[in-house]
């Protein structure tokens, strides 16, 4: 088996390097240092170099998180235009260094950027998540006419701060919005549990239910990326029982 993956090997370098009109040398190192020179052929040639700087960068922030942000900061102040200002503001988001995004996100709408849909959906999710509800509703409302914002994360956040802020009845009308079936799993539990907590038992039981039905006859490859969710809703089912 060994054998035929490196004539396979072999097989597509020596093509690459031909059709590319690489240097015949490659060829030789191909042909006479089989596993080797396929491998630095595949490095130098077919991975682009590009690519093998997203790896190690990867990697580098895997290892140090605060590495990216630093790194953001340094490029914002030699450069403060709004795409470094939203990346670092993306970053500390990432991070759930919540305040230092708002104040990014917030200082990078001005002049042509004053209403960008990007940045205030980030503004909702940013001030959802640090509890401060007011104001994910309130740039909630200013993007809710866009096209892009009905089946958004934001969106799902805004019907979450609503029935926060006590509107109880807009709060369902968009969180039914993501109730589809096999998808949206993760708002369709949060769905579930909103009408649980607000005394709708049997519709709430009935969501739990058909996110477990469809679990059984779903890819191995979405269960697989959905399993946490799935387990919970039946976790959540069976305390109905």
């Amino acid at each position: 088996m060994q054998y035929y993956l490196i004539i396979a090997l072999q097989g597509f370098c020596v093509y690459h390097c031909y059709s590319n009109r690489n240097s015949y040398y490659w060829i030789m190192a191909i042909i006479f240092i089989p596993v080797i020179g396929s491998i630095l052929y595949l490095f130098m040639n077919v991975f682009r170099k590009r690519d093998i700087e997203k790896v190690q960068e990867s990697l580098a922030t895997a290892i140090n998180p605060s590495k990216k942000i630093k790194d953001l900061e340094k490029k914002f102040k030699f450069s403060s235009t709004f795409e470094n200002q939203v990346a670092l503001a993306d970053a500390y988001l990432d991070e759930k260094m919540y305040a230092e995004a708002i104040t990014n996100y917030e200082a990078s709408l001005k002049d042509v950027f004053s209403n960008d849909f990007y940045v205030i959906s980030k503004l909702v999710e940013a001030h959802y998540f640090s509890s401060d509800f007011e104001n994910a509703i309130s740039y909630a409302k200013k993007i809710d006419q866009n096209s892009s914002f009905r089946k958004s994360d934001a969106s799902f956040l805004y019907g979450m701060a609503l029935e926060k802020g006590g509107n109880i009845v807009k709060s369902e009308e968009i969180l039914r919005t993501f109730d589809a079936p096999y998808s949206n799993f993760m708002e369709r539990l949060e769905l579930a549990r909103f009408l649980i907590r607000n005394n709708k038992l049997e519709e709430g039981r009935t969501v739990y239910q058909e996110i477990v039905s469809e679990s059984e006859n779903m890819s191995k490859q979405s269960y697989r990326l959905n399993r946490d969710l799935i387990k919970k809703s039946k976790e959540e089912l069976s305390l109905l029982a």
